[in-house]
């Protein structure tokens, strides 16, 4: 390299790292001594002189940490790559201090150019004489890396390793280990290695979160049974969190045979349904027909002191208007109402549905008129439900009233709705369907049918 460009480079160096690298070899006191030229220590630096400068602690970690990066990004300076102890021996003072993202990068398979085994038979570790909890701060940071990076394999080397030689094990590196199987969608490695890790005799480790990401993942995977019958195995008492994974599963594949031996052995374990597993079970039962089931379940929750919210009876309330039990749908609204819990415009909705659904589309709209005097408010869906319900059964004057007040209350319809009523007056009044055509142009509204304006 011509001497231009090596004070090109430095240049470079010093825009790109906090300090002066130059520098920091020059004013190293504990390594002038081994440069033949303090001048031009960057041609001078060795393995030999970089281990020295690692381990010197009056050089700041973050110093030795740029300075190993800068000796990576510019091998064409050095005659060298640091060895596999300089490598570890920065990696574990950097643990030493709790560097954990700087350490993890230092991990990764790009930076540290060896195999597992090679780290783990070549006594380098030993030789950098750091505490047994720092040693063990490496191996966790060395199975999470390996496990972010995919090499999975590598990280149950590094996880059997650890067991066996007996290396405290993080239990937050065990789990980080299953999210990231999770999310490469390897649930069966994960099903596995947490076998293995009940087997190894590490309940004291293996948290209930972990627990929790294994049978969410088999749940994703309609591994429902699988899931409970590993929840029925293992010490690790589960929580509603892992339950919830079970029931979500199991309603909505409308598995109610599966979801009873769920919740007897939620029972037998002892944790209560909590407010989002109500909503779920109710959920599902309304949308598989179950409604007296989720109605069971409102009454349970007001039983328990648990809030119930508007939306809970709506879904229910809907539930028996498609099955057209209008009747039990208006009931449960009374009921509502004595509980304290306030009826909305989604409820009174449903409650139209339901009469227009049996035919009963006059006590629809007098439930309009009723709530229009208590000064509710109206919505455009309530309108056009009406409309709807009135063309169908052939009560034109009442689908022009719901219009009316459509538009008297700003709501416009769309020109499907126009088209529908001016195709059957055209059948009883001419002059009205006339009218109605030259109301719609007017309007701007656009019917679809393009003959619809020449009256056919």
């Amino acid at each position: 390299m011509t001497l231009k460009s090596l004070l090109k480079t430095l240049k470079t160096a010093k825009r790109t790292y906090p300090f002066s690298v130059h520098k920091l070899l020059i004013d190293s006191s504990s390594i002038n001594q081994t440069l033949d030229s303090p001048k031009q220590p960057i041609s001078d630096l060795n393995p030999s002189t970089l281990r020295r400068i690692i381990s010197d602690p009056d050089v700041k970690s973050w110093k030795c940490l740029s300075l190993f990066r800068f000796i990576l990004e510019n091998p064409s300076l050095f005659s060298f790559y640091p060895d596999l102890r300089t490598h570890l021996s920065l990696t574990l003072r950097v643990l030493s201090e709790r560097k954990f993202s700087d350490a993890q990068k230092l991990l990764k398979p790009e930076i540290l150019r060896y195999p597992f085994r090679d780290i783990a038979s070549s006594g380098a570790i030993d030789e950098c004489g750091f505490k047994k909890k720092v040693v063990a701060r490496f191996f966790n940071s060395m199975l999470t890396v390996y496990s972010e990076n995919g090499k999975f394999d590598e990280a149950v080397e590094v996880f059997e390793y650890m067991k066996n030689n007996e290396v405290t094990i993080d239990e937050k590196a065990l789990t980080s280990h299953l999210l990231n199987l999770k999310k490469r969608d390897e649930i069966g490695l994960a099903y596995d290695f947490f076998r293995v890790m009940i087997a190894s005799g590490l309940e004291d480790v293996v948290s209930v979160y972990s627990l929790t990401v294994v049978v969410s993942g088999l749940c994703c995977n309609g591994e429902i049974k699988r899931a409970r019958e590993l929840v029925e195995e293992t010490r690790v008492k589960p929580n509603i969190v892992t339950f919830k994974s079970m029931i979500d599963s199991c309603v909505k594949k409308w598995d109610f045979k599966e979801l009873d031996l769920v919740l007897e052995l939620m029972e037998k374990e002892s944790v209560a349904l909590d407010l989002d597993t109500y909503k779920i079970l109710i959920d599902g039962f309304v949308s598989y027909g179950k409604i007296e089931e989720a109605e069971r379940l409102v009454s349970t929750m007001h039983d328990k002191k648990m809030r119930v919210e508007t939306y809970l009876y709506n879904l229910i309330i809907n539930g028996y208007s498609r099955l057209g039990l209008v009747e039990k749908a208006f009931e449960l609204q009374s009921e509502m109402s004595s509980r304290g819990v306030t009826s909305n415009k989604e409820t009174f909705c449903a409650l139209m549905n339901g009469l227009c659904k049996v035919g009963k589309v006059c006590e629809a709209m007098r439930l309009l008129k009723e709530l229009r005097v208590n000064e509710f408010e109206i919505d455009e869906t309530m309108y056009v439900t009406l409309a709807e319900e009135c063309y169908r059964g052939g009560m034109m004057d009442e689908a022009l009233e719901m219009v009316t007040e459509m538009l008297r209350e700003g709501f416009v319809p769309d020109g499907t709705m126009f088209e529908r009523l001016g195709d059957a007056m055209f059948e009883v009044n001419r002059e009205e369907a006339q009218m109605m055509v030259t109301f719609v142009v007017k309007s701007g509204i656009k019917p679809k049918s393009c003959f619809w304006f020449g009256l056919k």
